[in-house]
């Protein structure tokens, strides 16, 4: 008696065949185009979530640094550091009071820029940050500074709103500080309030140099018009948007609407007129307001 086979020839040669398992032309440009658009999709996300993850610690950044400031404030009777030193020689003995005294460029041949001791280990924030230079710049700032070979970061990205303390507490000739106030402890911000004052924010590397943010206020509040960036520019490096600190220690990523905001690189800046940026407006109504 012959047994029949369990198996079934013909499914077998199905399962086997070379035939069977192979794509046709249309279906593989169908598979290629698909992946196509999950590759167009997924780099730019990609690109995107490193991006917010550099923003996330440059704003990490900015918080610590300005919980050190109201740190100070807190064991010095609510007085605040100064926004920047006055810079004359002899030192002005209020120097010592001012949160950043170098004056950084674009040399490698200035301490300032890139050698960590030469000024932030002596200033009086620093033993609020727990000694930690990182939180004093943006980790997305491009800009080194090649010494004998070593490519170093410069020290500091980070800058002060200057309507904070202003000049080692003076207006130092900026006749701004003459007609908008200048705070010089906690207890002054009742207007715009500390909710509504930044303290700091990430300064562009090409424009930064004295501890100082100085927001031009011309054109404040009611002319529009006769905005414009004086020498001062914000950082733009987190999706077009810059960091910021405030004064009751919440902090934020703001994006710039305006592409004058965000220029590009360059050696120097000069007064930059910007009619009706609303960018320069949201920067004037954080800053200060009018005596």
């Amino acid at each position: 008696m012959r047994l029949k086979s369990c198996h079934n020839s013909k499914v077998m040669q199905t399962a086997t065949s070379p035939l069977a398992v192979a794509f046709t032309v249309v279906e593989l440009l169908i598979i290629v185009g698909v992946l196509a658009l999950l590759l167009s999709v997924v780099i730019p996300t990609m690109s995107k979530s490193v991006l917010s993850s550099r923003g996330f610690q440059c704003l990490n950044n900015n918080r610590q640094l300005c919980n050190a400031w109201r740190m100070y404030a807190d064991e010095n009777n609510d007085r605040i550091t100064y926004a920047s030193w006055l810079g004359g020689s002899p030192p002005d003995p209020r120097d010592q009071y001012s949160w950043a005294n170098d004056e950084l460029d674009l040399s490698p041949v200035k301490r300032d820029n890139w050698d960590t001791n030469y000024d932030i280990p002596h200033r009086p924030l620093w033993p609020f940050t727990g000694k930690n230079f990182d939180v004093y710049r943006c980790p997305s700032d491009p800009i080194y500074c090649v010494i004998n070979g070593v490519p170093l970061p410069r020290v500091r990205g980070m800058s002060m709103n200057a309507f904070l303390g202003g000049f080692d507490g003076t207006n130092a000739g900026w006749p701004q500080l003459n007609t908008f106030r200048l705070f010089l402890k906690t207890t002054d911000l009742t207007a715009p309030g500390p909710s509504r004052t930044f303290v700091f924010t990430d300064e562009r590397p090409d424009c930064i140099n004295w501890g100082n943010y100085i927001t031009d206020m011309t054109g404040y509040p009611n002319d529009p018009s006769q905005y414009q960036f004086n020498t001062d520019i914000p950082g733009m490096f987190h999706n077009g948007g810059g960091s910021f600190s405030f004064a009751d220690g919440s902090a934020e990523i703001h994006r710039w609407l305006d592409p004058r905001t965000t220029p590009p690189f360059r050696q120097a800046f000069l007064t930059t007129a910007v009619p009706r940026d609303p960018d320069v407006g949201w920067l004037q109504s954080r800053a200060t307001i009018p005596k």
